[in-house]
């Protein structure tokens, strides 16, 4: 049986391997494999706001990645002090993917920067730097390192359906959602109320979670992105 086939968004920054330091597209290898263990095959798509639909044509799912912060003028707001790496290349190229794949009712797995992407697409903002609302940096402790907390999903949600209603998180985030887009609906809170998922209930598989999925052992989310991505083929093939 043919596998699903998953895009995940890249990155573009600069890089370096073997004798080379250049400019690079590219994803931390945990996202590759979280899809191949829950039965994908995993593409790769560089930022680009040409050929959205060719993009589209091409795969049965998309994972949107991690990655800087979001520009703030897509959502009406000054940048913070603490907003920084900016690519607005990548900004609007995901955008319009992200919309395009929704109007196709595409799956889409939105995770952390991904998820922020999720809700500016339906007309939400963000909180530029959560410790100013929180009043610490649990979400974030230490750059490059993973925060460990739990997260109480929502009853009645897709989320809670898929892990319960308690879940162990790794999360490295320091903005988080303001205004909920159109059509979101809250799917899990940190223990300090900061909403950490959202998901769109009138579309086959629309989940955003501001924790990285792909960094820990539970693969629920991942299987589920690929059952409804096979199920999207399968249809799509008519």
């Amino acid at each position: 049986m043919t596998r699903p086939v998953v895009g995940i968004t890249t990155y573009v920054v600069p890089a370096k391997w073997s004798y080379w330091e250049l400019e690079a597209a590219l994803i931390p290898a945990d996202y590759v494999h979280a899809v191949e263990q829950a039965g994908g095959r995993a593409l790769l798509v560089p930022p680009s706001a040409e050929g959205i639909e060719e993009t589209l044509d091409a795969v049965d799912g998309l994972v949107f990645s991690g990655g800087s912060d979001l520009d703030p003028e897509l959502y009406g707001q000054e940048p913070h002090p603490e907003t920084f790496g900016i690519a607005k290349e990548r900004d609007r190229a995901e955008l319009a993917l992200l919309e395009a794949a929704l109007e196709r009712d595409m799956p889409v797995l939105a995770i952390c920067r991904g998820s922020q992407v999720l809700n500016v697409a339906r007309g939400g903002n963000l909180v530029q730097h959560l410790p100013d609302v929180v009043g610490d940096d649990r979400h974030k402790h230490s750059p490059g390192a993973f925060a460990d907390h739990e997260v109480e999903l929502e009853e009645g949600t897709r989320l809670s359906k898929l892990l319960g209603g308690r879940a162990p998180v790794k999360s490295h985030h320091h903005q988080g959602f303001g205004r909920l887009g159109e059509g979101l609906r809250v799917s899990a809170h940190a223990e300090d109320g900061t909403v950490e998922a959202v998901e769109d209930p009138s579309h086959r598989f629309a989940l955003g979670v501001l924790w990285h999925p792909e960094a820990g052992e539970d693969l629920k989310l991942f299987e589920e992105l690929v059952r409804e991505a096979g199920a999207y083929r399968s249809a799509r093939a008519g």
